[in-house]
């Protein structure tokens, strides 16, 4: 997983690829989930953290950009 900082030093376009990997691999995790047993469970929770950290990097920068 990426840290904070790692994010931070990231641009804009990697951040958004980033944030687009997260949820294409949440979505399959949930998928999974669903129609069988995950062997890490954990690894729904850390994919949600990742994107809300992104999230919140994209709107800190928004609204510096302001």
């Amino acid at each position: 997983m990426s840290t904070n900082t790692e994010l931070r030093e990231m641009s804009d376009e990697q951040l958004i690829a980033t944030s687009n990997e997260a949820s294409q691999t949440l979505f399959r995790l949930r998928f999974q989930s669903q129609s069988e047993r995950l062997n890490t469970p954990s690894e729904i929770r850390k994919n949600r953290r990742l994107i809300a950290r992104i999230k919140t990097i994209q709107r800190e920068r928004e609204i510096a950009a302001k």
